[in-house]
């Protein structure tokens, strides 16, 4: 069943909708083609709320930690904002220090999308066409985001076409605790991801355009473990060592395998909840929320902690245009961007 409303926030009208499928909801907006709430049982049968998100329509459409957004064009971090492609130089709207992030000052995640129902799959689908220029990008580019509610999992397709040679990085950015969103940390989360690699970033948290394995590193999550338990030995970026656990993780790891597969799971210990990733992307960016503690929250808080949540970024790798031997994001006419994304939910 689906419910399709409206609200208004600053005199902008805004489609919120609902899909019911049992004790299974799923509550997504045009605003940004976004995932707003995301209802699952646990261990015993009782539902929580597993994401994260800002407690009005107002905060979301200004949130820098992108909660729930599609976030596009390119998501990720673009060095100075510029990149060759077919020997012109490209320059990009620049929003963090002298980079571009999650497709620049206005990105995918500010607008407000068309929005089509399906009632009978249980799905939403939104749509926008990002004209050519737009923080810089060359061509047209139609997206259309969709959203399944197909319990016991919520699918995720992201497609794009250009009209001209571009590229393309779209991910959704959802936050995640298994606990539900309002039970503090997910630092005992334990984690398993299909990946012997990741790539290094410095102290802008840009790629360094190493590929390194994780073996004897605490990116490694080959066998299952807690997320907190390795944190103080993460390097990341200008926030040192990191012995007050100020950040954690924010890395793109190198998935095992191609097409469509299962590359990672998290459990909660105490709710029983468990979720399983498949993706048909090379990179998983792995962020822990380290710097989320004092951001507004929907009720029943008021504010996050730090780690109260992760991110599952499904993407090529990042600033991959400046880097020839990472997975190439160009697409040109007559071609199709995809990004799917399958988040299956059990409990044990």
């Amino acid at each position: 069943m689906i419910e399709h409303r409206t609200e208004s926030f600053d005199g902008t009208d805004v489609d919120l909708v609902t899909i019911h499928n049992g004790p299974w909801k799923a509550v997504v907006t045009n605003l940004g083609a976004r995932l707003t709430e995301l209802h699952v049982p646990g261990r015993n049968g009782e539902t929580a709320d597993v994401v994260l998100q800002r407690p009005t329509l107002k905060e979301m459409a200004h949130d820098d930690n992108y909660f729930g957004a599609t976030a596009g064009r390119y998501a990720n971090r673009i060095r100075n904002g510029r990149f060759t492609l077919d020997g012109a130089e490209v320059r990009l709207g620049i929003n963090e220090g002298q980079n571009h992030l999650h497709g620049g000052i206005t990105g995918f995640d500010r607008f407000r999308w068309q929005t089509h129902v399906d009632h009978q799959m249980d799905s939403v689908r939104f749509s926008r066409i990002s004209p050519d220029g737009e923080e810089g990008f060359p061509g047209n580019l139609d997206t259309r985001v969709t959203y399944t509610l197909a319990p016991p999992a919520l699918l995720i397709e992201i497609r794009a076409t250009a009209d001209a040679s571009t590229i393309a990085n779209i991910v959704n950015h959802a936050y995640f605790n298994l606990g539900g969103h309002d039970s503090g940390t997910v630092l005992d989360h334990v984690v398993r991801m299909r990946s012997s690699f990741y790539t290094p970033v410095d102290d802008e948290l840009l790629a360094t355009g190493e590929v390194r394995t994780v073996e004897a590193t605490p990116f490694d999550f080959r066998t299952a473990t807690p997320i907190g338990a390795r944190l103080d030995q993460i390097h990341n970026g200008a926030a040192g060592r990191q012995t007050d656990r100020s950040a954690g993780y924010d890395h793109n790891f190198v998935l095992d395998g191609t097409g469509m597969r299962e590359v990672f799971e998290a459990t909660d210990p105490a709710s029983g909840r468990r979720l399983i990733l498949s993706t048909d992307q090379p990179g998983l960016q792995f962020y822990t929320g380290g710097y989320l503690h004092g951001v507004t929250a929907k009720p029943p808080l008021e504010a996050y902690p730090a780690h109260a949540g992760f991110t599952l970024e499904t993407q090529t790798f990042p600033d991959s245009p400046n880097f020839a031997h990472f997975p190439s994001p160009r697409l040109d006419p007559g071609q199709t961007y995809q990004n799917s994304i399958r988040l299956e939910f059990a409990t044990v």
